[in-house]
Parts: C-alpha cells; structure tokens; sequence
C-alpha cells in the first residue's frame, strides 16, 4: 500500500503545478464574484441563503460556485501536502512549503465568510485578496523547489543583480494594494441593486479620483523599475533564465498602463477591471518567478586573519 502512494520527483512536480495553476484559478473566479455584482449572492456562510444549495438566481449561482470552485482547490491543496510526505526521495522543505497551501485556503475560507458577513467592507475585501497573493508566494516556492533536486537549483554570486530583483517583490506588491483601494473606492462593490456595501470614502466624493492617480503613480514607478532592472540584467550580463521572467513583467506592464487607461476613460467597465486583475495576478507571478530564476546567492568568502597567517572563512548565504 505504501508504495503505491510513493511519487516519483517527477510526479510530485506535476502536482506541484497543477496546485499552483488551481490557486491561481481561484483568485481570478473571486475577482468574477465581485465583478458581477455576486459577492453577497450568498447573504450567509457555509451554507447559502439559509440552504446548502443556492436559490435559482444568477448571483447565488455564482457565488455558490466560486464556493464549490474553492472546494475543489482545498482537495488539490491537501493532495499536494499529502504527497509531499509519500514523494521518494523525502525533502522537508517541499513538505513544510506544501503544508502552507491547504493551511492558507482553510484560512482564506474562514476570511472569506467574515467578509460576507460584513456585508463586503472593504477592508476584508482587500485582506481577502492580499491573502491570495500570500498563497501564490508558497505555491511558486512549492514548485519551483520541486523542479531541482538538492544543491541543483540555481545559484549566483552577483548581489547587485540579486537583489535588484528582489526588490521588484515590494513594489509590485505595494502596486497592487493600491490596486485593491481603488476597486474599493470604485462602482463594483460586489453587492446588486438593493445591496448596503460600504465603500472606501476618506476624501468623500474624490476617493476613486484620488485613489487612481496615487496608483497609476505608483505603478508607473513599478514599470520604470521593471525597466530598469531589465537594463542592469542586460548590463552585467544576465542570461535568459534571468532575462525571461523580468521581460515577461515588462511586456505585462505595458498591457496593465494600457487596460488601466482605458478602462478608466470607460468608467471601469467590470469585463475591463476583470482583465485588469487576470493581468495583475500574472505580474505578480512574474515578479516570484524572476526572483527564483535569479537564484540564491552563493556565500560571501571573507578573509580573516589568524595567528601566523590569513585563512578564508564562509560567511553564511544570505540568498
């Protein structure tokens, strides 16, 4: 029995993915939810509506399915930390890492029904996403790890180049929360005609107007940056594994600037403001998959003087 359960490195691998690729579905179907008015399809949770299964109107079907959608990732997530105990040979870092994935969808199911039961405020809207992108961090790290065995993954004594890429994991994450303060101040509350949400209302009546121009400053920034990285990747003479997923970022930048103008012009139409987050969630996978592509740092070698000479010692890695 037991060996049947054993999975190869290869075929953890695949789960690994197929993990990260559901996590990411998720999200995507949520921003759905709020987009089309449905977030509080479902005016209770667990159940719908006083029910287990949802009244026949559009918006609890919605909702109830991004719910049952949400079901399916916590048994991928869960599979995925189970074989990561039966994966031959063991590695305790993919087991702690996989463990974290089915941990945060119990607890993005528990945020999300505060957040229903809140009536949609925008701070829990905005945790509740954030959250999402916290899981993403451990589901990147998951399979990435899960592609190179031990002492295989890349590596690089350049920390310039190193941690000029790290930064970019900030900034792109301060970018999208001033992303989510703007969806939070704008029309797509998540609720329908009839529905009480609060809005983000600090600067009254010019929230939205305010809370846009700080974020397309702010990403505008971001998108110099990416530019800049791009640049001194080129300069100290990067190779495409690190090239790539910085390009990437660049190229979905430039569609973020253009959506975002445009759909800002259209009064934030919801098909516009989906693609706006589809393209912001790729970015951020972007910017995790440049700072693993970029590699760990190797240790520092220091001089250090002793009686009757000088011998090397290794100061610990810092990647």
């Amino acid at each position: 029995m037991r060996r049947r359960l054993t999975v190869t490195p290869a075929q953890y691998r695949r789960v690994t993915y197929v993990a990260l690729a559901s996590l990411t579905l998720i999200v995507l179907t949520g921003a759905a939810v709020r987009l089309t008015d449905s977030g509080l399809g479902c005016e209770n949770w667990p159940k719908c509506g006083g029910t287990p299964l949802p009244p026949l109107s559009s918006h609890a079907l919605i909702e109830f399915g991004n719910r049952a959608i949400s079901g399916l990732v916590g048994v991928i997530t869960v599979l995925a930390a189970a074989l990561a105990f039966t994966r031959r040979p063991f590695r305790r870092d993919l087991a702690w890492l996989a463990l974290a994935l089915p941990l945060g969808v119990v607890a993005q199911a528990v945020l999300g029904g505060f957040t229903v039961l809140h009536h949609l405020a925008p701070g829990f809207v905005m945790g509740h996403f954030g959250l999402s992108l916290l899981i993403l961090v451990a589901a990147v790290a998951l399979a990435w790890r899960s592609t190179f065995e031990p002492g295989s993954r890349p590596r690089s004594d350049d920390r310039v180049a190193v941690w000029s890429v790290r930064a970019l994991a900030p900034v792109g994450a301060l970018t999208i929360f001033a992303g989510t303060a703007t969806t939070a101040a704008g029309p797509h509350s998540g609720g329908f005609t009839g529905q009480v949400v609060h809005r983000l209302h600090f600067k009254g009546a010019d929230t939205l107007t305010w809370t846009v121009h700080q974020h397309a400053t702010i990403a505008a920034l971001f998108g110099v940056m990416v530019i800049g990285v791009w640049l001194l990747l080129r300069r100290r003479g990067a190779g495409e594994r690190a090239l790539e997923p910085v390009t990437v970022l660049g190229v979905l930048m430039a569609a973020q600037g253009l959506v975002g103008s445009v759909q800002y012009e259209l009064k934030l139409p919801a098909q516009m403001v989906w693609v706006h987050v589809t393209l912001a969630v790729l970015a951020w996978l972007s910017v995790l998959w440049a700072v693993a592509s970029q590699g760990r740092l190797v240790p520092r070698v220091a001089a250090v003087p002793v009686t009757g000479g000088v011998r090397e010692r290794q100061l610990e890695s810092v990647g």
